[in-house]
């Protein structure tokens, strides 16, 4: 974003869009003096005041403020920048007076060469406006802004510069957040260890981020080895675990865009969403879609620009979405129940997958396929889409040793292929409750558990693939020929169509 090539143009009306109003203005302020510009602000508690002489005069009222904006651009000399702080909150008023001044002043701004900059988080225009005004997004800093904050940390502290490594791996843990945001991060890492811990920053990144809802970072903790079957998923995703890399970058290999599972519940998609982050070695962001869509006009699309502007600020890294049919199921409505609002995230959320240049990995997981609207699926939104079914015998008993392993207990002192034939249309979500169960059993009774604990639990379990036997053979009607099978052919007679086998947990 380069606002000075904009003013340079005469754009009459622009909105910077951010959260962090001070960086805007300080942004704003400098180009400015690079065109020779007179700055003024207005806000509602301030009035409006001349940034270059300090003088204010008192105006509350954004129409009287608008009256004394049009005497400054009725002068020819010099040229007039006016930034209206927080008038989308007036503009949420639907004051067709308000709407009416703001047409009359820009038209005069265009034939003067004067400015107005609106700037808020938030932008929703009334349709009479929507055409007058170019919508600028502030990115999120980068890694040389939020090095200006570190240094003045550390020179405010007395301290002295960060060793290069370790400067990098701070400012990289502090990628997503504000400038603010980053500043208190460094500040409560020197507080609790009186040093700047790139482990604290990114700490404190999380419980941000956590915080605003809308997106988390999680603690991956897994790889490829702690999913049972799914070979082929595997094998795709070590494929390209190196696309990320500076030699990918110079080879000329575009950033892998993302996955796309889809299979019955329990099977191991998630687990295998947290796995690519291990395998990629990156970050990992969890987006809650459900809290994207909001009530207020507006909000929704302003939820998923902040969201995609977090990924693309921290990237590369992996952007988890679960179960993401349920936020986009909307989208194939007419509107009427939303105003249309589904598929004006679906559509931008689309965009940005077929557009996107940061290397930020999208790996969505949806269970019912056929609440996706087709154009989800086409090719270029998703590098691959891959099914994934029942575990066979083999994966089954892979996922037994996995789990047996996670619970602190050592494999080969049970016979997990017998386990894995006992087991029969379980997913692994299923076999490690089961193992649980016995757990709980043993536990009360003061000892190991036993195969009979396990076997026990088993016959008390109706399997989710007994319960919904016709989803899953509709499931894979559909996988068959649309997406990659995720793990080996399975050649059981009882299974038909074509065979993915997932992994558990």
């Amino acid at each position: 974003m380069n606002l000075t090539t904009y003013l340079r143009a005469g754009y009459p009306g622009l909105i910077l869009l951010t959260a962090e109003e001070a960086r805007a203005e300080a942004k704003l302020a400098a180009a400015c003096r690079d065109l020779d510009r007179h700055l003024h602000a207005w806000s509602s508690t301030d009035g409006l005041v001349d940034t270059g002489t300090g003088q204010s005069t008192a105006c509350p009222d954004p129409l009287d403020a608008l009256t004394l904006v049009e005497s400054l651009f009725r002068q020819e000399e010099p040229r007039h920048v006016v930034m209206l702080r927080d008038l989308q909150l007036h503009l949420d008023q639907s004051d067709p007076l308000l709407v009416r001044r703001l047409k009359d002043l820009l038209r005069l701004a265009k034939s003067a060469g004067h400015a107005l900059v609106l700037t808020g988080c938030r932008v929703k225009l009334p349709p009479e406006l929507e055409h007058e005004m170019t919508v600028i997004e502030l990115e999120l800093p980068d890694t040389i802004q939020l090095g200006a904050v570190l240094n003045g940390i550390l020179d405010s502290a007395k301290l002295p510069p960060l060793e290069p490594a370790v400067c990098e791996s701070v400012l990289h843990a502090a990628l997503g957040l504000t400038t603010v945001e980053a500043e208190n991060a460094f500040a409560l890492s020197l507080v609790e260890s009186a040093r700047i811990d790139p482990v604290l920053v990114a700490r404190e990144k999380a419980r941000t981020l956590k915080r605003g809802g809308l997106v988390e970072v999680i603690e991956a903790g897994t790889g490829l080895a702690d999913i049972g079957g799914l070979d082929h998923l595997k094998d795709w995703l070590t494929g390209r675990a190196s696309a990320f890399s500076a030699a990918a970058k110079s080879y000329g290999l575009p950033a892998p865009k993302g996955l796309l599972i889809v299979g019955i519940p329990g099977t191991g998609k998630s687990l295998t969403a947290k796995a690519t982050a291990g395998a990629f070695g990156l970050p990992l962001l969890r987006l809650d879609m459900g809290r994207v869509f909001g009530g207020i006009v507006g909000q929704s699309e302003a939820n998923l620009r902040s969201v995609i502007q977090t990924a693309e600020a921290i990237a590369p890294c992996v952007l988890w979405i679960d179960e993401i049919e349920k936020g986009f199921s909307g989208s194939k409505s007419s509107g009427s129940s939303d105003g249309g609002t589904s598929s004006r995230v679906f559509g931008s959320f689309l965009s940005w997958m077929q557009e996107k240049d940061k290397p930020v990995f999208v790996v969505a997981t949806a269970n019912d396929v056929s609440q996706l609207p087709p154009e989800f699926l086409r090719k270029g939104r998703f590098d691959e889409l891959f099914f994934v079914d029942l575990p066979d015998s083999r994966e089954r008993a892979a996922i037994w040793d996995i789990v047996i392993a996670r619970l602190g207990r050592k494999p080969a002192e049970y016979d997990t292929v017998v386990l894995a034939r006992a087991c029969e249309r379980f997913t692994g979500a299923e076999i490690e409750a089961v193992f649980i169960d016995a757990l709980h059993e043993a536990f009360a009774e003061n000892r190991e558990p036993v195969a009979g604990d396990i076997l026990n639990a088993m016959l008390n379990t109706v399997p989710l693939a007994q319960l919904m036997d016709g989803q899953i053979a509709s499931l894979r009607h559909w996988a068959k020929g649309r997406a990659r099978e995720a793990g080996h052919t399975n050649a059981s007679p009882r299974r038909t169509g074509r065979r993915v086998q997932p992994e558990a947990n």
